[in-house]
């Protein structure tokens, strides 16, 4: 039971700082956690995000069951756990919609992780999956089958979505997506971005392989 209040505290907490940040809005995102028993604590619909509390976040299993039936859960939970079942190595998922980064979900195009070193060893390679309504069991689909080969993705005229081992490290890599997302823009409003070369990628690719 500690336990599980920890972690809806945790979750409570990182969505209050999303929304401080400026990377979703009073009433965008969601957040969950994978206990180790399975089950999944995930942030609840129709909350403000600004002032969410412990009480604020519910529970469900694997097969979508509501355990906390004085909550709705997010409309995207069926997202976080088509997403847990594609990716068993990881317990946390923090989904919201920062502007700059969603500004390139919308355009369809992609952020370059290349033109940093911190941007390539947190991130990776970003995916980008075709906008799906949400809520939708297609949207779901979509996340989950992007994600098989990167942490994080945009969604198409949507948002973006991170994944983790723990909150902190999804945390990290969509506050990291979209601090790359403002410096591609910016950079390129200043001349023309210098990416790292292949063999500078593949040496930070070595130095974060586990």
């Amino acid at each position: 039971m500690n336990e599980f209040n920890h972690f809806r505290k945790e979750i409570a907490y990182y969505m209050r700082r999303l929304y401080k940040r400026g990377l979703t809005t009073t009433s965008g995102g969601n957040i969950s956690v994978k206990l180790p028993n399975g089950m999944i604590l995930i942030t609840a619909s129709q909350t403000d995000k600004g002032r969410m509390k412990a009480a604020d976040v519910g529970m469900t299993d694997m097969q979508g069951r509501n355990l906390s039936t004085k909550l709705k859960l997010s409309m995207e939970t069926s997202m976080h756990i088509a997403v847990y079942k594609a990716r068993p190595d990881i317990c946390a998922i923090v989904h919201a919609h920062p502007p700059l980064a969603t500004s390139f979900a919308v355009a369809h195009k992609p952020i370059n992780t290349a033109l940093m070193g911190e941007s390539r060893a947190v991130l990776g390679d970003i995916a980008t999956a075709p906008y799906q309504l949400m809520g939708t069991a297609a949207l779901a689909k979509s996340v989950a089958t992007h994600l098989a080969q990167a942490n994080v993705v945009l969604l198409a005229n949507h948002g973006v979505l991170a994944v983790g081992k723990g909150l902190l490290q999804a945390f990290d890599r969509l506050e990291v997506a979209e601090a790359c997302a403002k410096i591609q823009f910016y950079s390129q409003l200043i001349g023309q971005p210098q990416a790292l070369s292949a063999a500078e990628i593949q040496a930070i690719d070595n130095l974060t392989q586990p």
